[in-house]
């Protein structure tokens, strides 16, 4: 008769994400994950696979709750633009939030981590930043369709640029102790939407 699991596993999930998000893959052991989630390795390889397979779950675990927050955002009905504006924004203020600053955006740290020599991280990342920059583009697109953004700006384009800045928001802010330099970048970016 097989044994019942004597923890939550969607529980364990979180706990791993948490703590991979808060230290990164490579600083964080598979003693550190055991210790943390408080459950025996044999029980975190049986439910959730190699250290990888929890991070790559973890990954996904956290694209499930962000993305579908930006999403709604910007594909709520009425005018574009001001979605658009207060994405950034709230991208801005996260970045420049004590607590929220030091661990950053759990896409961006993949990135920057493991990206460059983990081909399946680099994959998802690449997901997560396709689907950001379509739902920019679609919200651009609204926005000069509606009269919002002037009609020579290039929708793409601006997509692109504000997602690198959606990106690059995240690491100046958790390196930086100014608030001010990503608030004034993101306002600099925002100008060119006018």
């Amino acid at each position: 008769m097989a044994r019942t699991k004597e923890f939550d596993p969607d529980a364990a999930l979180q706990s791993a994400l948490e703590l991979f998000w808060a230290r990164g893959y490579e600083a964080t052991s598979m003693a550190d994950l055991v210790e943390h989630l408080g459950i025996g390795r044999a029980s975190v390889y049986a439910t959730f696979g190699s250290k990888h397979e929890l991070y790559m779950k973890a990954l996904e675990r956290y694209l499930e709750t962000r993305d579908p927050r930006i999403m709604a955002e910007l594909s709520a009905p009425g005018p574009a633009l001001p979605a658009v504006r207060a994405l950034v924004r709230r991208f801005a203020a996260q970045a420049a939030t004590e607590g929220e600053r030091q661990i950053g955006c759990f896409v961006t740290n993949s990135a920057a981590e493991l990206a460059p020599h983990d081909a399946e991280v680099r994959r998802r990342v690449e997901l997560s930043w396709e689907s950001v920059e379509t739902l920019l583009h679609s919200a651009l697109s609204r926005a000069r369709a509606q009269g919002e953004l002037p009609a020579e700006r290039d929708p793409r384009a601006l997509a692109r640029m504000l997602l690198v800045l959606l990106q690059g928001l995240r690491v100046v802010g958790k390196a930086s102790s100014d608030p001010a330099r990503v608030h004034d970048a993101a306002e600099q970016a925002l100008a060119l939407l006018d």
